[in-house]
């Protein structure tokens, strides 16, 4: 299995273990970590906007062009956003770290 390591937004670390082929909001949902995911994943809102950490974010497939225009919605956008329901966890990608950002948009509401 491997790891991942959620930093939440009071700024700690939460290491988990993250099943490969589930992706980074199923595994913050089933570890209680604070990550919304209004569309539970569907790929129509940013509420589960993650910052990767850099030294992982060129080991992300590209993003897709949805996956682009909804990020264009998320509070706190950078270079290295991305949506969580859109990271799938791989072997490769046993280890990654990302970031909560301060606040999410949710225009579901």
């Amino acid at each position: 299995m491997a790891k991942m390591t959620f930093i939440v937004r009071d700024g700690h670390s939460v290491e988990v273990d993250a099943p490969l082929g589930l992706s980074v909001l199923e595994i913050a949902h089933r570890n209680k970590i604070d990550l919304e995911g209004a569309c539970e994943g569907s790929l129509a809102c940013s509420t589960c906007h993650v910052i990767v950490e850099s030294e992982w974010y060129d080991l992300l497939s590209t993003a897709s062009e949805d996956e682009e225009d909804m990020l264009d919605l998320a509070f706190g956008l950078t270079h290295t956003s991305r949506l969580g329901c859109q990271i799938i966890m791989t072997e490769e990608l046993d280890g990654l770290v990302v970031r909560l950002p301060a606040a999410t948009r949710n225009m579901m509401v």
